[in-house]
Order: C-alpha cells, then structure tokens, then sequence
C-alpha cells in the first residue's frame, strides 16, 4: 500500500514542483521589468545627494515630496499634459473610426479588387516612417499646418495599416450568417457594421484603443518635427524642457523623475483597467 500511494504522490508533487518553477520564472522576469520603474519612484523622492551617492542609497531618507510640485512647476506640466491628452484622443477616435470602416469594407463586403487592396494596404507596414518624414512635412508646410495639432491628429482619419489588418482578422472571426440574415432582414451594411460587428468586436477595438493610446501618448519624434510653439507641446517634449531649461541637471533630477513617474500613470492606470479584454483581443484575433 505504500508503494501504491507513493506512486500517486509522485505526479502531484512533480506537477507542484513545474508550477513553482514557472512562477519563479514569471516572478523574476517580472522583477527584471520592473525594476527600471521602481528606482524612477524611489529617486522622484530623493534628495540631489541621494540621488549621485554611492553606493547608491535604497530608501530615501527624508522623502523629498516636494519634487513633484516641482515637477508640475518648473515646466508646464498641465498644459503639456492636457495638449497630450488632445492629440491622444482625437487620434484614438480617428483611428476608431477609419480603421473599423475600412476593416468591415474587407471583411464582410463583397467588391472587386478587394484582396489586391488590402494586399498593397499591407504592403505599407513595410515602409519605415523615415522614407515618407520629408514629403509628409513638406505637404504639411503647404497646408500651412506645421506649428499646429493638425499633422499630429488629421492623419488617424485615414486609417492604419496595421489595425486595420488586426481588426480585419477579428471580424472574419464573426459569422456571415449573422450578416446575412440581418441583411435579408432589410438592414444596411451601415446598420450591419453598427449593430452587429462592432458590438462583437469590443475586444479588438479595445486593443486598437489601448495601443493607439499610448503611441500617441509616448510620441515624441511627430511633436518635435511639427510642434513649434512651446505652448503646443507634449509632454514628451515638455520633459526635455528640464534639460533644456537648468544648466545643472544634478539638482533638478528629483523633479525629472518625478515627472517621468507622473507621465508614467496614465498609461499604467490604462493597463490596469483594460488588461484583461487587451489580451483577449490579443489572443482571439486572428483566429481564423
């Protein structure tokens, strides 16, 4: 009999044993990518000698709060950030919008030429932004939209060759029978894409939403080629204004961080609230 038990014993302790080796994995994996964020949170509470001590100190003693006031008053924080916020939305909207359309128009409607196009919509993806820099600022100077939100924003209403190969692969995911029978049903392909796609679509758009979010939000090439005026700027430019601004960067680091960390939490607050229908999107996409 204790053969036989011990025999038992031995798959549920060697499964135990797989499932702490993973987890010690996953544990200092995770550890190895938070730590980078970790030490921007203690030093945005450093004092300047903490900060260039060495060996360098853990937990600071005293916790210097007021490098974040300093943070959101040595630049223009909230108008960067309320800039950001703009340029963030409306181009999560715009790309909403366009990439939804044009991935429904792929999908679930039937007209010639379709596979060719899309094909040369993918074939885009392979077109670094550095090959088309110059002629995109030079159309923009003719418009006359340098030095304005509008080379930053109008862009996302035409679409995004990537999302919409995402968003396509999901919606082939739905039935045609659902679409067709709302179609024999009297209901038109607008009707179709608003009542039927896009409802069972929330997981994917929810990863469009996400990622167009936070390239938006993390842009910094776009704002500083079109953005002149200091009073358009984004916080990605606004924290090199630190820089810029203060000769000695040693006695303003505390404040830098913490403005990195302030800028940090949106996108953290984001993740948090939308992780577990980002990856479902993630996972359920493309499956087909």
């Amino acid at each position: 009999m204790t053969d036989k038990t011990n025999v038992r014993k031995r798959p549920r302790i060697r499964k135990k044993v797989v499932k702490a080796f993973y987890y010690t994995i996953v544990l200092l994996v995770s550890a190895f990518y938070l730590f980078p964020w970790v030490w921007l949170l203690l030093t945005s509470v450093k004092t300047p000698q903490q900060i260039v001590e060495v060996p360098p100190t853990w937990i600071p003693k005293p916790v210097m709060w007021s490098n974040y006031v300093s943070a959101v008053t040595a630049i223009r924080f909230f108008l960067y950030l309320r800039n950001t916020m703009i340029i963030s939305v409306v181009n999560v909207i715009g790309t909403l919008i366009s990439c939804s359309l044009v991935a429904y128009s792929l999908s679930h409607i039937d007209w010639p030429l379709r596979e060719p196009l899309f094909a040369v919509i993918l074939s885009t993806m392979m077109v670094p932004f550095q090959v088309t820099m110059i002629p995109l600022y030079i159309i923009f100077t003719k418009l006359g939209w340098v030095n304005t939100m509008y080379p930053l924003t109008v862009p996302a209403f035409f679409g995004s060759a990537f999302f919409i190969f995402l968003l396509r692969q999901f919606f082939l995911t739905i039935p045609r029978e659902l679409t067709d029978a709302a179609r024999l049903d009297g209901c038109s392909s607008f009707g179709i894409y608003w009542r039927i796609v896009m409802p069972l679509a929330k997981p994917a758009l929810a990863t469009l939403i996400a990622f167009t979010f936070i390239w938006t939000y993390n842009d910094f090439q776009g704002p500083l080629i079109y953005l002149i005026d200091s009073k358009l700027w984004t916080l990605a430019l606004g924290l090199r204004g630190f820089a810029n601004q203060y000769g000695d960067v040693t006695t303003f680091m505390g404040a830098m961080m913490a403005a990195a960390t302030l800028y940090t939490l949106p996108m953290i607050i984001l993740f948090f609230v939308a992780q577990r229908t980002l990856i479902q999107g993630i996972v359920t996409t493309g499956f087909r």
